[in-house]
């Protein structure tokens, strides 16, 4: 029987692998739905923010929210080449100037990101605004009607990110709190974290997904659930296992952890499954990014056990790099402030960035951004 197993889940990894081939253009121009290859391949032509995994006919596969690359172009027109295991929608900024919208789905096809450009040099940025779970983007690569360009120089600053919901965006475009979460209203561009990273002239990586905690997940009665972020950190793709994030590939000025409201969904964690947890992920942190990275934890609104827990860890491990701050409660307010599915909207997510604002200044020596306006 343990034969038959192994036989069999040989065939659907082949199967799996076929249909991925399929999906590829091929060098000869075309894929199996005719898709032009493109003008370069990802990997020579883009440079690319966040945890993906290299093919070897130089794409790109990734699933993390705020996952992003940009390039450069010398024409009036550029486009990418890229398939998607569902449908994600894409953030299209030419020239730092939001430009519009773009989606990925299904097998390969060549997606027009900027048409009718003036002619001359024009910088592309492109950002994943939905989440791991709506799917997986393979980037094969870019094109234009004119000239590809090297790609720009990466930003001098990099904060990574760590959260759920609130990070990710989650119903930052919907129009009340009673209307209900669509992928469509998930922008985490107009999220807490990438709102920071513009105002420091930063770059920055989202490790975040909806609904999950360090614990355990929104609703979940169990102390302990069996897959949250305590997990999730540690991987190339967020609703993959493995392989294993190369902690190697970046190393970020600063993390900044907000995560807890899915914790206490349904009660109290106790401080033993918080010490187990959070130790978990420090220790996964410390170990990937080395002991001089500030680790900033941002203890949301309702999770006030969190904040009396770490204060007790960071006098225990005498880590002068660790440090924690508190959401204080009525942070925005409950109508306006508030998007799809009772999230923040763009309002509320600008007061949680605006709180944390400054010990980012403090903990990296960075100067406190709208200094000449709060003179």
């Amino acid at each position: 029987m343990l034969r038959h197993l192994a036989i069999l889940l040989t065939l659907l990894a082949t199967a799996g692998t076929l249909r991925a081939a399929a999906q590829a253009p091929t060098a000869a121009g075309a894929a199996g739905n005719g898709t032009p290859a493109p003008q370069a391949p990802a990997t020579g032509a883009v440079r690319f923010t966040g945890r993906a995994l290299e093919g070897t006919d130089g794409s790109l596969s990734f699933d993390w929210s705020g996952s992003h690359f940009t390039f450069r172009f010398e024409g009036t027109r550029c486009t990418m080449h890229a398939a998607d295991s569902h449908r994600n929608y894409y953030n299209v900024f030419v020239d730092g100037r939001l430009y519009g919208k773009a989606t990925t789905e299904g097998p390969c096809r060549e997606i027009v990101l900027a048409e009718g450009l003036p002619a001359g040099e024009h910088t592309v940025l492109v950002q994943k605004r939905t989440e791991a779970e709506q799917g997986r983007t393979t980037l094969y690569g870019v094109s234009t009607d004119g000239r590809l360009l090297p790609p720009p120089a990466a930003r001098k600053r990099l904060i990574e990110f760590i959260g759920d919901s609130h990070t990710c965006g989650y119903g930052t475009e919907g129009k009340s709190i009673t209307e209900p979460f669509t992928p469509e209203t998930e922008n985490c561009d107009l999220a807490w974290g990438c709102l920071l990273a513009r105002w420091f002239d930063a770059d920055y990586t989202l490790i975040a997904h909806s609904g999950q905690g360090v614990v355990r997940n929104w609703g979940i009665r169990e102390e302990r659930s069996e897959v949250t972020m305590r997990e999730r950190i540690g991987r190339t793709f967020d609703m993959e296992e493995l392989p294993a994030w190369d902690f190697t590939r970046y190393r970020p000025d600063i993390v900044v952890i907000k995560l807890g409201t899915n914790d206490f969904s349904t009660g109290t964690p106790s401080e033993e499954e918080f010490r187990s947890s959070f130790g978990a992920m420090y220790e996964r942190l410390r170990s990937g990014y080395g002991a001089e990275v500030p680790i900033l934890y941002v203890v949301p609104q309702q999770s006030d056990a969190y904040y009396d827990y770490l204060r007790r860890i960071i006098a225990e491990q005498g880590d002068a790099k660790l440090h924690v701050v508190p959401h204080t409660a009525a942070i925005h307010n409950n109508d306006s402030d508030l998007g799809a599915g009772y999230h923040p909207a763009l309002g509320g997510q600008r007061k949680m960035a605006a709180a944390v604002m400054p010990y980012i200044a403090t903990l990296t020596g960075w100067e406190m951004p709208f200094a000449e306006q709060l003179r």
